[in-house]
């Protein structure tokens, strides 16, 4: 995992080997929707390791086979993960394995396609969300808008901003720039920075629409 220099030092980029090369499968257009929702579960988890590595252990006595020994838990860390709709949906699971006991969150948003603003459609989070740590997911940050409006409505529930992280699998400078802008507290983990956004807000190189190539729709 490293920084990248010229971005935020909240900005993480999961530059492990696996990730890269499930990352290079994820882009190609030849991926079927089967295999690529395996990469979206599969690099979700990757950075699910990396957004929980500031949680803190305890020590407890467990009996082992041979004998009694000092090991260590979780302590007091409840998450909540929450994807925006509908291509969040795609890392859930991911983050559910290594996390099982996480709440799911939803927040429903679309980007108008004449401003490229993000409209709410829904939203429903954890009764005590305000206790949890909060993975935001969405596999693309692309301008940024959707992301950023999402981590305003969990901060508007009492969340501070040191316990959000935003996890995305490829981001674009320009949306990178919109989260820090909004709030430069917010941690991103991404696997890839790209170049640039196009005319219709897509990210360049990027892998498509994500939503569609989860869910075989266009």
């Amino acid at each position: 995992m490293a920084n990248i220099p010229g971005f935020s030092k909240n900005v993480m980029v999961i530059d492990h080997p696996m990730v890269q090369h499930k990352l290079t499968l994820l882009r190609d257009k030849e991926t079927g929707s089967k295999q690529f929702r395996e990469l979206i579960k599969e690099l979700a988890m990757f950075e699910g390791y990396e957004a929980t590595r500031h949680f803190q252990l305890e020590p407890t006595q467990v009996t082992t086979p041979i004998c009694q020994t000092t090991a260590y838990t979780l302590k007091g860390r409840k998450v909540a993960i929450v994807p925006i709709l509908r291509a969040g949906l795609g890392m859930v699971e991911g983050i559910l394995e290594l996390i099982p006991a996480a709440r799911v969150g939803h927040i429903g948003l679309y980007r108008d396609h004449e401003t490229h603003l993000p409209v709410e459609y829904y939203c429903k989070f954890p009764e005590d969300i305000e206790t949890r740590e909060v993975l935001i997911v969405d596999p693309m940050l692309a301008t940024g808008g959707s992301a950023s409006a999402a981590i305003e409505f969990i901060k508007a529930r009492g969340v501070p901003s040191e316990r959000i992280r935003l996890l995305v699998i490829i981001a674009a400078p320009e949306g990178i720039q919109t989260v820090v802008d909004t709030d430069p507290r917010i941690t991103i983990y991404t696997c890839a920075i790209d170049d640039h956004l196009d005319e219709s807000a897509y990210i360049v190189p990027g892998l498509g629409d994500a939503g569609d190539r989860i869910f075989g729709t266009k």
